[in-house]
């Protein structure tokens, strides 16, 4: 099982903030998580799957889509965040 946090407009479109999630089968890296919860439809789909771009975070640290996701793990999904 891992943590899902969501942020700022995911959070605010999702209506949801935290969640526990069973990693399905075939479900192993960011991507592919990503595609799972795009699959949910709705929202779900727009947020994950839409042309806005959504970056993710592995225990605290930012990671590329092609990063690989253990048990236990907790893993944030973030809009780009822009500084000044």
């Amino acid at each position: 099982m891992i943590k899902v946090l969501y942020f700022a407009r995911l959070k605010e479109s999702l209506k949801y903030s935290i969640e526990d999630l069973h990693l399905p089968q075939g479900v192993n890296d960011i991507s592919a998580l990503k595609a799972h919860l795009a699959s949910r439809g709705g929202a779900w789909e727009e947020m994950f799957a839409g042309p806005q771009l959504v970056r993710a975070a592995i225990n605290h640290s930012v990671v590329a889509d092609n990063t690989i996701i253990n048990d236990g793990d907790e893993v944030a999904f973030f809009p780009p965040v822009t500084g000044g």
